[in-house]
């Protein structure tokens, strides 16, 4: 089932719905433009935001999700949040407490989505466990990880209670990660997208500018409908409103079969964010 609409949702193992389509606020210091990003992008139709205690702008997104509730004239159970645990505070009495900081920051009762940032070596399953508590005492309605590779994942499970939901990954046309892909489909995991359009990166490419043009689309549309189609859900990022609506229009047209497979070719397993398997923060 690929997204018909901004608003269409996919079902999680517990049964929450997610939409497929939000927007990502990596990298955007707080202030006016913060706040007006995500207040358009509510306004425009999207229903999910995603952000992150180490972005330091949840105050900003918090606000701009009231103000954006208002105009819309839409209330928070409309929305999905999510937001993730940091890797210095990947404990279990210290992840519950990032929570709750992440909760006051952003002004909300609850989270729609909490993820473990990073698979930090030790602590990932104390911080598991803390999430687990989260949802078990309904102040979340999900939980899931961040950057997890297959091993991490299976790491994981071997002791958790609960399975997580959702995996949310650097994911574009240069890093397709099929295997993982399927090992997290084999297990009811929702893969996410960060980084959809590799940081402008692919803007230019050839092959994806040759297949834009057929649908008369930009090739962000392109990259970021490959990505539906793919049964990812994506959250680009960008503050620019004519970005904002240009982002999420991409519910009118369908690539073929043949166009997903060039698209797919274009994989060189190439990360513009860290290694899952190698960083030091």
């Amino acid at each position: 089932m690929v997204a018909k609409n901004l608003q269409d949702t996919t079902t999680l193992h517990n049964g929450v719905k997610m939409p497929w389509f939000g927007i990502g606020v990596f990298k955007v210091e707080e202030g006016p433009e913060l706040v007006n990003a995500v207040k358009t992008a509510i306004k425009y139709g999207y229903r999910s935001v995603d952000t992150a205690a180490i972005y330091g702008n949840e105050v900003g997104v918090g606000q701009g999700i009231r103000e954006g509730m208002k105009e819309a004239g839409i209330s928070r159970e409309d929305l999905f949040v999510t937001s993730k645990v940091w890797n210095t505070d990947l404990g279990y009495e210290s992840t519950i407490a990032a929570y709750e900081t992440s909760l006051n920051k952003l002004g909300l009762e609850y989270l729609d989505l909490y993820l473990i940032h990073w698979p930090v070596k030790g602590k990932y399953k104390d911080a598991w466990r803390a999430l687990e508590t989260l949802y078990k005492e309904g102040r979340v309605k999900a939980i899931g990880v961040s950057n997890f590779q297959i091993h991490h994942l299976e790491d994981l499970m071997k002791e958790a209670e609960i399975k997580p939901m959702v995996n949310q990954v650097e994911y574009h046309p240069r890093l397709t990660q099929k295997e993982l892909q399927s090992f997290c489909q084999k297990h009811g995991i929702q893969l996410e997208a960060w980084s959809p359009l590799m940081q402008g990166q692919l803007l230019d490419n050839e092959v994806l500018q040759e297949i834009a043009n057929k649908y008369n689309k930009s090739v962000a549309q392109v990259i970021l409908r490959w990505d539906l189609q793919n049964g990812v859900v994506t959250i680009p990022k960008t503050t620019k409103e004519h970005r904002i609506v240009e982002n999420a229009s991409v519910f009118d047209f369908e690539l073929t079969e043949e166009d997903m497979e060039r698209i797919d070719g274009l994989n060189q397993n190439h990360r513009v964010g860290p290694d899952p398997d190698n960083f030091d923060f």
